[in-house]
Formats: structure tokens, C-alpha cells, sequence
């Protein structure tokens, strides 16, 4: 038995809808595009949203809006994908890494309220495996540091404190206090990538709360500048007849969404909802094994949030990072492949080069050593999941490895 970790989820709908847009002669970003916006606004709960091609440049584009840059820092957790830290690189501001709290996956909110200083313009806190970050704190702890916030642009100067620009690469489809994610940061990022629960093959998404001070149509628009060159006129609008003429209003980027994968993703939504409660399926069945057993894992229901299923990150007490990667490696023998979610960034070279030592950060540490993240795909069978599981369990023995 061979089980891939994350193969994508096509059926018929997805090839009729791409085929659809690819009869109709328009591939780049054209109406499917828009209606995908649409569609994901109605889906998070916001008055609008703008596809992109990746949730990195998403975050980019964010932090150029907001107009963040050298002299100025942006925080975000250690323990997160190089993404989420790598947009701050980008942008010529200062990566500032915050460690996990004690057993969590989630940074340490009161380590949070203590980095932020005088020159912190956004905090980019990180779902994880489809479950929210704290919201409620992360906004205790921008105002609690609102005094120490100048301005530097008018958006900046519209919230007055640190923004706060959620990283949910991981979440869509998740909720936090009843809300949609997308509808609880003052900006949201998505990824549709290949592995994602709802995946355009390559794809992301940008959304935002409303605010009385700025126009969602002006949010709507700079985006669309930023993501297309600059240009004024989007490819759809330069085809109607005669209305060849544009601008450049400024040097841009290029990181526009096509119809191609607008289409994959409208067939994607229609079918989100049969999706997750697959991957919940499988979930409930690895608890049920699991953890009389021992294995921790993230949990994905509580009482002021709910998951989507995204991953499962099981933790094994008391391995080492060692004998996690026999695990791993038994696992693979099997014709299981797992993974680990995530290896924190101030292991990695780039991040080291920065001046981050992973010393600092032992909650972090320790939640990467021990963990194994399990198959959750939607093409999984009752057969696969119970084979995953004896696996592990037969593995484990095979290691002298317990959890308990």
C-alpha cells in the first residue's frame, strides 16, 4: 500500500470548469477571476477579497500597501513556514521571531506584547494546521502597546497601533468565536497551493475587516495596482473595444490570479464542505487510536474556535528529534509518508544569517523534536487510515518507542 501525503482532490467538476475557461478563450485574469472573488468574500464573510497568485505575495503586497520598510519591524512567530518571515526580509523590514508558548504551536502571546516596540508597524500572527491563532489575544496585545505606535502613512495612521495581518495559509475554512477566518484579522492571507484544503494548484487571496475610514473599494483597487505592474487597467478591461489606453501609476508586481485556476477553485468551493467533513472523518479516527495511547496532538474543536481538518500534527512525549525521524523513516518503509510541521525558522541557515539561534527559542524546540504530522488528504480510505494507524502503533513497537 502506497499513501501519498497530500495528493490534490480533482474530480469531474474541477476538469469541466477549467476546460469551460479554457473553451471560452480567456485564460489569464478575466470574469471567472472575479466571480472567484466573489465567491470567497460570501465564503469569509467580507464585503470583498483579491486573488493572488501565492499567500506570500499576498503578505508582500500587504506590507507594501501598509507601507512597511527599512527601520521598521514586523513580528511573527518562530514557529511557521519561511513565508511568513521571509515577506518582512522582503521588504527591507526587520524580522522579529517570537517563541511558541509551553507545549502549544502557537507563539507566546505575552512574548508577543513584549517584542513589540516602538517600531513594530504589524504583527503577522500564524494559524496552524487549519486551527485559528488567539485573535483575542493578539489584539490585547497590540493595544496594550498602542502608545508606542507613530505613523508613518495614512493607512498606518487609520488604526493607530500595530496592524495585524493573519497568516492563514492554513485556515480557510476555519472559524474563531463563530466568525469565518478572513473576517477576524484587519487583513487575512490565503493559500490555495496544491496541498492546501482548497487548492487553484498555485493560488492566494487577500482579505480584510471593514473600517470607516477607508473606502473597501480603494483596498479593492490599490491591490489590484500592486498585483498587475501598477498598470490601471486590468487585461479584461484593455480587451472591451477601443479601450486600449492605460497608465502605470506606479512600478509594481506581477502576481495576478488567471481564469484557469479561478476556474479550479470555484469547483473547489462547491465541494469544500463534503471535503471537510472527510478530513474531520479521518481525524476522529486517529483520536479514537491514538490518543488512549499517549500522542498529543493539535486540537481542532474548541469552545471559541473550530478547525478544518488542514493537518494532523501528532506529538510523541518524550522522543527526541532522533528517534521522531526513525518514526518517520519506519513510516516510510511502510509506504507511508509523513511529514513535520514545522521545522522552526531560526534552525535554518537563512534565519541564522539574520542572527537567530534556535537556543532562544525552546518552546519552539520542542514541539518540532517530537512531532509527526499524519496524512489527512481527502482521498484517504477507512482501509488507508486504519492501515496509517496500525502502522504507527507497529512502528513504535518495532522502535521500543512509547508514548506514554
Amino acid at each position: 500500500m502506497k499513501i501519498s501525503f497530500s495528493p490534490p482532490d480533482i474530480t469531474d467538476l474541477e476538469i469541466k470548469y477549467v476546460v469551460e475557461a479554457m473553451k471560452s478563450g480567456w485564460i489569464t485574469t478575466g470574469p471567472r477571476t472575479k466571480q472567484f472573488e466573489v465567491k470567497l468574500a460570501e465564503f469569509f464573510g467580507t464585503s470583498m477579497a483579491v486573488c493572488l497568485n501565492s499567500a506570500t505575495a499576498a503578505m508582500e503586497l500587504m506590507l507594501h500597501m501598509l507601507g512597511v520598510g527599512p527601520g521598521d519591524e514586523v513580528i511573527t512567530s518562530a514557529y511557521t513556514y519561511t513565508a511568513s518571515a521571509s515577506v518582512i526580509d522582503h521588504v527591507g523590514a526587520k524580522v522579529v521571531l517570537v517563541d511558541t508558548a509551553p507545549n502549544s504551536f502557537f507563539m507566546d502571546y505575552t512574548k508577543l506584547a513584549d517584542a513589540i516596540t516602538e517600531r513594530t508597524k504589524v504583527v503577522i500572527p500564524v494559524d496552524l494546521g487549519g486551527v485559528m491563532a488567539d485573535y483575542d489575544k493578539v489584539f490585547e496585545a497590540v493595544e496594550s502597546k498602542r502608545h508606542l505606535f507613530h505613523p508613518a502613512t495614512d493607512m498606518q495612521e487609520v488604526y493607530n497601533r500595530p496592524i495585524v495581518l493573519g497568516d492563514a495559509a492554513h485556515s480557510v475554512g476555519a472559524s474563531y468565536h463563530g466568525l469565518p477566518c478572513g473576517s477576524v484579522a484587519d487583513f487575512t492571507a490565503f493559500s490555495f497551493h496544491a496541498v492546501k484544503n482548497l487548492t487553484t494548484a498555485e493560488g492566494g487571496a487577500i482579505t480584510w475587516k471593514d473600517h470607516l475610514a477607508i473606502e473597501n473599494i480603494e483596498i479593492y483597487q490599490d491591490l489590484q495596482l500592486l498585483s498587475l505592474h501598477g498598470q490601471s487597467k486590468d487585461a479584461l478591461s484593455k480587451m472591451k473595444l477601443g479601450a486600449w489606453e492605460y497608465d502605470i501609476v506606479h512600478p509594481g508586481y506581477k502576481c495576478n490570479m488567471t481564469d484557469l485556476t479561478a476556474s479550479f477553485g470555484l469547483a473547489q468551493l462547491e465541494r469544500f464542505a463534503e471535503m471537510t467533513k472527510k478530513r474531520m472523518r479521518t481525524i476522529a479516527a486517529y483520536d479514537d487510536a491514538l490518543l488512549p495511547l499517549g500522542i498529543e496532538r493539535l486540537e481542532h474543536h474548541g469552545p471559541d474556535y473550530q478547525g478544518n481538518g488542514h493537518l494532523y500534527l501528532a506529538r510523541i512525549p518524550g522522543i527526541n528529534e532522533q528517534q521522531r525521524n526513525e518514526i518517520i523513516a519506519g513510516m516510510a518503509a511502510k509506504g507511508i509518508a509523513c511529514n513535520v510541521h514545522f521545522k522552526p525558522l531560526p534552525m535554518f541557515t537563512a534565519y541564522q544569517k539574520l542572527g537567530f539561534n534556535i537556543a532562544d527559542f525552546p518552546n519552539a524546540y520542542a514541539q518540532y523534536c517530537n512531532e509527526i504530522t499524519l496524512p489527512t488528504h481527502t482521498l484517504l480510505t477507512e482501509k488507508e487510515v486504519q492501515f496509517i494507524i496500525s502502522s504507527l502503533v507497529s512502528v513504535m513497537k518495532g522502535l521500543r518507542i512509547s508514548a506514554k
